[in-house]
């Protein structure tokens, strides 16, 4: 039945019929699909039968994602169960301890030899628990107990025998609905022995996030954002596993509150969130099963205002000609020439770090006599510029371009998986800028705001200095009619930032 279309005996209509797996056949009620198409046309039933195939294949995966949920569920359902029978053994010993009943039949050897035909027909006694579970009773608790509860002279020994034979038993209810595998019974009998010791996973599972990966990445996302948002979404796994909370509203606060970000980081996280969330309702069964009444927790939140990290709100520094010296020869005296040369180049061309990594040897041209970088396209049209190169920095380049190996004029030990070859230097920055004492506030693209600040002190005007770093500008004449200044106007102006003195 390669297209699911079958004829009954005696029929010339024909049927559309699909198998249901074993293991989601007692959640749809049933071990095959059959439905009637109403035709005894061949053609008309292939076209007819897709749309059942399409409703029932959509059933079984929604019937295996929402069973899938509800295993996940097992350690919490055992917890919750272990901890009323605990509260119910310890009120049952407190009264037998206390207030012995006495004389309504039975002596204490004729209850234990009760327990303990129980403790052997394990079958008859689980079949009785199931009985009071399918019957709607709440757990496994006091009817159990009441069962025993017998007027002997002692019964603080039957309470305990019995509350240990029900936790046994639970374990194994547990295993037999769950299939539990045996490193996870002995996980299931620590948490009927200790339930305040359990703390629920996270409902983001590793397998979700796998589904939402490839949710974005077939929706065309840009692998990096697509892994800064799935790792996002991990850091709230890990906090809800490791306090032990749900997932709502208030622990999505107290989230926040441990991430020590700035108001306007601390919103990409609450985004991604919400991104993840709406995913999860949409295409995820369990989940939409297990937060269908649920409101986003991920929205509403109040942000602080200019606080969240040591620099929220706070603008970056420039660098000082003193501070690049510094930053210079602390470079040397480690050893790390590329690092000194990239600090150089942010001095002298105010480009963005992954912009100079990419510089090559023919990135070098010359435009009406005069030596020049030719920086691609990076964020914006603007990017993409020619900038004279500062008189400074042409003996460094001639060196660079002789010294290259590989066609760029700055070497780096490693690129990151999405392809950025400033990635590996920059951390090497990081460190060396924390190492000469430096804030957080300085970081690299402190040199463009360096050399912005440099060129409109020299009453560089402001539209040529934009063009020299490759900022956009509002002005309609320069965007749209003006093919930008000369390469003499532009030399003249990036010359008349500072020299930078370099050994």
């Amino acid at each position: 039945m390669p297209d699911n279309l079958i004829q009954k005996a005696g029929e010339s209509t024909w049927y559309v019929k699909l198998a249901v797996p074993a293991d989601v056949q007692h959640v749809l009620g049933t071990k095959v699909f059959i439905r009637s198409l109403k035709t005894g046309l061949r053609k008309e039933a292939m076209d007819a039968r897709l749309p059942y195939l399409t409703e029932w294949k959509g059933r079984i995966a929604t019937a295996r994602a929402a069973k899938a949920a509800a295993r996940e569920q097992w350690r919490q359902e055992l917890a919750d169960k272990s901890s009323a029978l605990d509260a119910v053994v310890d009120s049952r010993l407190l009264q037998a301890i206390k207030n012995p009943p006495k004389g309504i039949g039975g002596t204490e050897s004729e209850i234990m030899a009760r327990i303990e035909k129980l403790d052997r027909d394990r079958a008859e006694f689980l079949q009785w628990i199931q009985g009071f579970e399918e019957r709607g009773a709440k757990g496994l608790t006091g009817e159990v107990i009441n069962l025993f509860e017998s007027p002997a002279t002692s019964m603080v020994d039957a309470v305990q025998r019995i509350a240990d034979i029900t936790r046994n038993v639970t374990v194994q209810m547990t295993q037999h609905r769950y299939g539990l595998s045996s490193s996870e019974i002995a996980e299931a009998t620590a948490i009927t022995s200790e339930p305040a010791s359990y703390k629920p996973t996270s409902p983001i599972t590793k397998a979700r996030l796998k589904n939402y990966r490839e949710f974005r990445e077939g929706r065309g996302g840009a692998p990096k954002h697509v892994d800064q948002q799935v790792g996002k979404m991990e850091r709230l796994s890990d906090f809800l596993k490791n306090e032990g909370l749900p997932i709502n509203f208030d622990t999505v606060d107290q989230w926040l509150k441990s991430l020590d970000r700035a108001p306007a980081t601390l919103g990409q996280y609450l985004m991604a969130g919400t991104a993840f969330w709406k995913w999860a309702m949409k295409y995820d069964a369990g989940w939409r099963e297990e937060y269908k009444d649920k409101v986003n927790p991920f929205t509403g939140h109040e942000l602080p205002q200019g606080g969240g990290s040591e620099t929220a709100g706070q603008d970056r520094e420039i660098y000082k000609r003193a501070d690049a010296l510094k930053l210079h020869q602390a470079a040397l005296d480690n050893n790390d020439k590329p690092l000194a040369d990239l600090i150089s180049l942010g001095w002298y061309t105010g480009a963005r770090i992954e912009e100079l990594c990419r510089l090559t040897k023919d990135s070098v041209i010359t435009v009406d006599g005069i030596r020049c970088f030719d920086f691609p396209r990076s964020k914006s049209k603007a990017s993409k510029r020619v900038v004279p190169i500062h008189p400074g920095l042409l003996l460094t380049i001639d060196r660079l371009r002789e010294d290259s190996t590989d066609t760029f004029l700055i070497p780096t030990s490693s690129h990151d998986h999405y392809g950025k070859r400033s990635h590996a230097i920059s951390k090497a920055f990081g460190r060396l800028r924390t190492a000469a004492g430096f804030s957080k506030l300085h970081v690299f693209h402190s040199f463009r705001h360096t050399v912005v600040t440099e060129l409109i002190r020299a009453d560089v005007p402001d539209h040529l200095a934009k063009e020299l770093v490759g900022h956009d500008t509002d002005s309609v004449t320069h965007t749209v009619y003006s093919k930008g200044a000369s390469a003499h106007q532009k030399l003249a102006a990036i010359s008349k930032l500072p020299t930078l003195a370099t050994k």
